[in-house]
């Protein structure tokens, strides 16, 4: 019931994964800033600047679409593979040196997008097949520390890149990134099962399939909808966080560095020990603890007090990445193979499409109400969700006994999983 990294980290496959996430994740995090920069610094155009992100997310919206492909093919290879194209992809960069050429930034971050949200889904399968499912949860635990980490870090790195050496340094450093990535799972020892066979099923049809399932499956829906509800809040909350630092605390722009970086280091800690909690609690209860605990962050963020306005800081970082990884955990576990890709790219895809959209309507409300009052109506949204993201009576009742075909169900997929490995 302890902690549970020690075992995860003893196991091959998963220190060699990780290794390969953080140094997927360092390159990306010093691109994604330094792309903006870039934009900045050869348009003058802050529009440009903040086009940048948008590439990047805007192909998580095709979710579904995108994440079928990662339930065709072998997830291993597609991997490997997707990381080798990304460093040739990410080469064009080295022939940008005006405003003119711009478009080609553009274009490669929005292919940087879609191989994002391909590699997320195919890895989220590959994690089923390679960790033991009572390990999952210490291990999404370890993958959202490791991404915190180094978002802490490597934005920092790549602008000081970017300032000494230029945009294309930074481009070269992100494909050698992918490449290392490409080696680390290459050297991944998993057994998949073969692809399901889609030869009678239109493609349509097949990409339907993964929202079909979410929709039918009442723990997972209810899962995905708190943690897209929070995402949204989430927003609102970032959109806040500069009338914040200005109004609340009387503080440069540039204090939201500090915010940030508190909020970062909640969810390290958070993801340090998210395995070990969720085995003494079920998913769902993980989950509302954690909105509720965003929440009066949230909230407490209207308090003009410094050492409140840190505390609150961290209560959100170490809040707000719990429903994200019950989610995560609960699609790796309850998702048949043949739809792991398609499953988790449109969880994913409901998880952070809010964010994006929140965040961009909190830009346009604060130009309307004071950014307390919308503090105040976003943690009462989140608490709500913490709220519904529990179980009624009948579901309990009902995911604690299982009924015997279903039963029999996961028995005779527990044996072809064994066979296959």
């Amino acid at each position: 019931m302890g902690w549970g990294g020690g075992r995860v980290l003893r196991d091959r496959n998963v220190v060699i994964y990780l290794s390969g996430v953080i140094i997927s994740v360092f390159g990306t995090s010093a691109m994604s800033l330094a792309a903006g920069v870039w934009t900045k610094s050869l348009t003058e155009s802050d529009s440009l600047a903040a086009l940048t992100t948008f590439c990047v997310w805007a192909p998580i919206l095709f979710g579904p679409l995108i994440g079928t492909l990662a339930d065709r093919v072998h997830r291993r290879p597609l991997l490997i593979w997707s990381n080798v194209g990304m460093a040739v992809v990410l080469l064009p960069l080295l022939t940008v040196h005006s405003s003119e050429q711009i478009w080609i930034l553009f274009a490669v971050l929005t292919v940087y997008g879609i191989s994002s949200v391909l590699m997320d889904a195919a890895e989220s399968a590959l994690v089923a097949a390679a960790v033991p499912t009572s390990l999952r949860g210490d291990f999404n635990g370890l993958r959202m520390t490791v991404n915190e980490s180094m978002k802490l870090v490597a934005p920092l790195l790549g602008a000081l890149l970017f300032v000494h050496l230029g945009g294309r340094a930074v481009a070269l450093l992100d494909a050698a990134t992918f490449v290392l990535a490409a080696a680390a799972f290459a050297f991944i020892r998993v057994s998949e099962p073969a692809p399901h066979p889609t030869k009678d099923q239109r493609f349509s049809v097949q990409v339907a399939e993964g929202t079909r399932y979410l929709r039918r499956h009442p723990a997972l829906r209810r899962l995905v909808l708190a943690g897209a509800a929070t995402m949204g809040v989430a927003g609102l909350n970032a959109a806040s966080v500069y009338a914040v630092v200005d109004s609340g605390l009387q503080r440069p722009p540039a204090f939201a560095g500090v915010l940030y970086a508190v909020q970062g280091a909640g969810s390290v800690l958070i993801g340090l020990f998210a395995g070990a909690l969720l085995r003494r609690m079920p998913e769902s209860v993980f989950a509302a603890a954690g909105i509720m605990l965003f929440a009066l962050g949230v909230a407490l963020r209207v308090t003009p007090s410094m050492p409140v306005v840190l505390l609150a800081s961290a209560m959100i970082g170490a809040g707000l990445p719990c429903v994200l990884i019950a989610a995560l955990t609960a699609v790796q576990r309850e998702s048949p193979d043949h739809l792991l890709g398609r499953v988790a790219a449109t969880a994913n895809t409901l998880l952070y499409a809010p964010n994006a959209i929140a965040l961009a309507a909190g830009a346009g409300l604060l130009a309307l109400v004071d950014h307390r009052v919308l503090l105040i109506i976003a943690a009462i949204a989140a608490a709500i969700a913490a709220v519904t993201s529990l179980p009624g009576k009948r579901a309990r009742i009902r995911t604690t006994v299982p009924a015997p075909a279903e039963a029999a169900r996961t028995e005779d997929q527990g044996a072809e999983g064994t066979e296959a490995r």
